[in-house]
């Protein structure tokens, strides 16, 4: 699901730190990879792409439910809408009002 946080005051390590959720990878282009375990393993977690565009954060987020079957594969069980996903958004746009 993608969505856009407006006039966000903070960057995007203390954003991370305050809605629980780890940096993992940037990208040339500035796009972050966040990711927030669901249990003591890697799976489930909910996985976020984040860009900062002046004062708005654009995130877009689904859920891992398990790792890619092949190594080097970015093929996952990924939810990508649904009532465990409007959840998510909304705890994360509660922390970041």
């Amino acid at each position: 699901m993608d969505f856009i946080i407006e006039n966000i005051q903070e960057n995007i390590v203390q954003v991370a730190r305050k809605i629980g959720y780890v940096i993992i990878d940037t990208a040339e282009n500035g796009q972050y990879n966040l990711v927030r375990k669901l249990s003591l393993g890697n799976y489930p977690r909910f996985h976020i792409y984040a860009q900062q565009q002046g004062r708005n954060l654009n995130i877009s987020l689904h859920l891992d439910q398990k790792a890619p079957r092949y190594e080097g594969a970015h093929a996952h069980a990924g939810e990508y809408a649904g009532p465990v996903i409007d959840e998510e958004v909304d705890r994360i746009k509660e922390l970041l009002k």
